[in-house]
This record gives structure tokens, sequence and C-alpha cells, in this order.
């Protein structure tokens, strides 16, 4: 047939053929759209920003003879064993369920392997993930699955999870044919059945009830691991605040381009702000606080290479955090399964329906077959080598800016492409003193 542009047809801007398709699928199921991946729409990001790097009124670093560190301290506010990662790159929260146990072991093994964090998500900790895993942050969600205070004890921080970028104000999905028996175990639920997670915590209605959810988890560890706080990035400015108050060690903001195994389309596409805009927010909370740096800040959501988090860090975040982009560095959309992608009716560097549970990678899936593909050690290794290289490059980036440390690099540090980013992340349009909204 030939090409419709060809014959002069023009798609529809509001009604293009992904929509009139979405359109079609509703009408014929009754049904809204699950699935992973986070955002495809295209909104304002890192790579709309640029990094100044020095000439003559600033003077780089030589990479081979100047020293410029990459580690971080994490939540020294008021535990008495806080984190020390070797590189500001960490892992998100990824839950046993939606990923293979081979996968959740790989993740600490890439983590470990260069000496940063990894973090359990919904569902309770693994042995396989605490056996591997040198720094381990334990999250604990509404929905309270696989909660063990001894998991608490052997974790090394707690991370409470107020939001997740890609559903804020919304609860996550495991649907039953990820719902083995191992994780029916876990989470207390019968194998098979739809899960579907609270959006809130049952016992936490306002930020006072978070104070003593705070101070029950410092007792319960004696006071030595570190409290997170994460929300997805909304109203970053005032929920960062409320965090600080309550007495949050550290603050985790998600982005609405954050990943997720699985929610409503709906919402992955039209709730939450992009990471962009929300680290300006957070950092002035902080600063208006007087705790920047002392409430260490982790952002995530779309963090793809080290450009990305030099950009983060210098818009104000102690560290970055990635979920989708460490998931392929294990062998995520690997192109070696394309034909097996294909008959599930995706495509390697397509596939998203995380929540079938029939990733032929063995990533996102519970089929004791499919699982035993992946390779805990070679994957876990392939993991090292990527934020090896993200490290790499935001240390280059920061060396050509004259820093010492990634974290000495600011927001003089870039300008902006566009009047949106530039108003979004506070920096001026490239080749001129104006910050959009800045008043002048």
């Amino acid at each position: 047939m030939k090409d419709p542009a060809e014959r002069g047809l023009r798609e529809s801007a509001t009604f293009d053929r992904a929509t009139i398709a979405a359109i079609q699928h509703a009408a014929r199921t009754g049904v809204y759209d699950i699935r992973g991946w986070g955002a495809k729409r295209a909104v304002p990001h890192f790579d709309d920003l640029l990094v100044l790097g020095a000439s003559m009124s600033r003077y780089p670093l030589e990479g081979y003879r100047e020293r410029c560190d990459t580690d971080v301290v994490l939540g020294d506010r008021h535990a008495t064993r806080p984190l020390h990662l070797d590189t500001p790159v960490t892992i998100a929260g990824m839950s046993f369920g939606a990923l293979s146990a081979q996968a959740k072991e790989a993740l600490g093994r890439g983590a470990s392997e260069v000496g940063t964090s990894t973090t359990t998500g919904d569902g309770g900790m693994t042995d396989e993930e605490r056996g591997e895993s040198k720094t381990l942050v334990y999250q604990l969600l509404p929905s309270r699955y696989g909660m063990d205070p001894d998991h608490l004890r052997a974790a090394d921080a707690i991370e409470i999870v107020l939001g997740q970028g890609a559903k804020p104000g919304g609860g996550g999905m495991l649907l039953g044919q990820k719902i083995s028996d191992r994780v029916a175990e876990m989470r207390t639920l019968p194998p098979g059945i739809d899960q579907r997670s609270a959006c809130r915590h049952p016992d936490c209605t306002g930020p006072d009830d978070l104070t003593i959810k705070i101070g029950e988890l410092r007792e319960i560890t004696d006071w030595e691991k570190p409290i997170y706080v994460k929300v997805g990035a909304t109203r970053t400015y005032y929920d960062v605040k409320l965090a600080v108050a309550a007495g949050a060690d550290v603050v985790v903001v998600d982005g609405m381009q954050g990943g997720t195994a699985a929610t409503q389309e709906v919402f992955i596409e039209h709730v939450g702000i992009p990471i962009l805009a929300a680290i300006p927010q957070a950092a002035q909370a902080l600063r208006e606080l007087g705790v920047h740096r002392k409430v260490q800040l982790i952002v995530s959501g779309g963090i793809r290479t080290g450009a990305d988090v030099a950009k983060a860090l210098a818009l104000g975040a102690d560290a970055v955090a990635i979920g989708t982009a460490a998931l392929i560095a294990l062998g995520d959309n690997d192109p070696k399964y394309a034909e097996e992608y294909e008959a599930l009716g995706s495509g390697a560097g397509y596939y998203d329906d995380f929540q079938d549970g029939r990733d032929p990678a063995g990533i996102t899936t519970q089929d004791p077959e499919l699982a035993a593909r992946l390779d805990p050690v070679e994957a876990g290794h392939r993991l090292a080598n990527y934020l090896r290289v993200l490290t790499m490059e935001a240390q280059t980036l920061a060396r050509a800016c004259g820093k010492a440390h990634v974290r000495h690099l600011e927001p003089e540090d870039l300008v902006a492409l566009t009047v949106e980013s530039a108003a979004m992340a506070r920096v001026p349009l490239a080749g001129t003193s104006w910050i959009p909204g800045a008043g002048r």
C-alpha cells in the first residue's frame, strides 16, 4: 500500500493513530490500559540544559592529574550510621514480585561492585538481595506487604514511600500472574490473585503522623539507620518542607518520567511534574529551612546518562536514583529476544507489559523458566559497568567546570535551550541572562 503521506494524507495532532487505537481499545473492552515503563510523552528534561565548561573566566581541572571526587554521605542528620557511598548514583526501589529474584540479586551485585546502594521496593526483602547488597535501603510502603521488623533492623536505611513519580496519589498493581507462591507468602496474599497496593499509609493522615512514624522507626533501629521520605513530584516545595519538619534525614523526589512496574496509563502520562521542574523547588525548600546539604536530596525519574547526573547535582541534588535504566543495563528489552518480544505483540525497545510476567529477558517475571535466563553475576557486572560510566561522565563534566567534587556543580554551570526549561530549572536561557519568571 502506498504511504499515506505520499497520498497527501495528514495525521491529526489531536487524534493521532495512537489516540485512535486507545479509544478503540477502550470501546471494545471497557477497561483502561495498564502498563509499565513510565511516561512516553515528551516533557522538558535534562537534554534541554547545557553545561558551561571552563575556558578563560573559569579554569578546568586536568583529568589525569587533578582529583574530582564522587563520594556522598547520606543520612547524617540524625542517624548514627549514615551511608557512605562511592558514587552519587543509587538504585531505586523495585520490588521482588515486579522483578524476579535473579534480577533483585543482580541489582545488589552491581550496586555493591561500585560501592553504592540498592533498594527493596514493595513486598519485602529477599535473602538474595540482602546477601548481595553491601548497602540496602528498605522501603516501607502503604501496603505494608512483606513488612518485617527484623528486616528493618537488617537494612542499612529505611525509606518511607509516600508517593512515586509515575503515579503520585495512586497505589501500585501486581497482577495475579506474578503472584507466585513465594511472592504470595512474603506478602501474605493468596497466590494468583491480583494485588492493588494502597495509595497512603493507613496510620498516616498528615504530617504529624509522619513525625510519629519516623520516631517509631528510629526507636526500632536504635537511631542507627537513616530515614528517607520519598514523594512523587507534585507539590514538591511544600512536601519537602513537611518531610524535613517530620524529621527525615534524606528526601527522595521522584519525577513523572520515572518508571513503574504497572499502573494506569492515565496516571503515567497525566499526573505529576517533570523532575527538571521539581529539583529547584526541592532545593529552595531545603535552603529556606537552612538544611540544604544537611538533609540530603535524592532525585529520580528518567536519569539515563552521566550528563543527567551532573545536571541534577548542579540543580541542587546530592544524589540520583535510577530504575528503568538499571533494568536496561541488566538486559531488559535486549534485541537478542526480538522475536520473542514480537510474539508477545511488542518489540525489543517497546516492551512495557511488565505486568504480564512474560518478559523473555527474565527480569520482570515470576516464571521460573524465564527467570532462569538471567545470570545474576553477569547481569550484575553489566550494571556495575553502566554505573561506572555514569559516574565517570558526571566526573568529566564536573572537571570541565573546574570542580574538585561532582557536588560542587551549581546552577551557575548551566544554561537552558528553551524558555520552558529555563523557567523550570531556574537557569538562564542560553546566550542571555534571562531566567523566565525571575523578574529580570
